[in-house]
């Protein structure tokens, strides 16, 4: 399965989404905040990335600029509790976009969307 990092503020969420996501083979490493997030992909080696975003968060904003600069084709997965949110025209740099949930279904379903789009790029340049 994958490493997939999860950065969320709330504590509950994040270890709810560590727990479920582990238990479908996933290996989970979260953080509270955008802090020293390139060194948190670089030493993780996440494969995917879930970023909790609140109504304007500049910090997740800008972080979201600073992945797609370091690594373009890291999977990144806005995850926000604002359904009628509209998102800054920024984050269209984002891969998804799911609203936040105890009910981790649409979540999941969006991680191995983006696991296997990851996936058949991959073989196209290899292949």
């Amino acid at each position: 399965m994958a490493r997939v990092l999860l950065v969320d503020d709330d504590k509950d969420i994040r270890e709810l989404f560590s727990l479920e996501l582990s238990e479908q083979g996933h290996e989970v490493i979260s953080a509270a905040s955008c802090r020293d997030l390139i060194k948190r992909i670089e030493i993780s080696q996440a494969e995917l990335v879930v970023l909790g975003m609140k109504r304007s968060d500049r910090a997740g904003m800008e972080m979201l600029n600073e992945i797609r600069s370091y690594c373009s084709d890291l999977p990144v997965i806005i995850w926000t509790a604002y359904d009628s949110y509209k998102f800054p025209s920024g984050t269209i740099a984002a891969d998804y976009r799911v609203v936040k949930s105890y009910d981790l279904t649409k979540l999941k379903t969006m991680i191995q969307s983006a696991l296997e789009a990851k996936d058949r790029i991959l073989h196209r340049v290899v292949a």
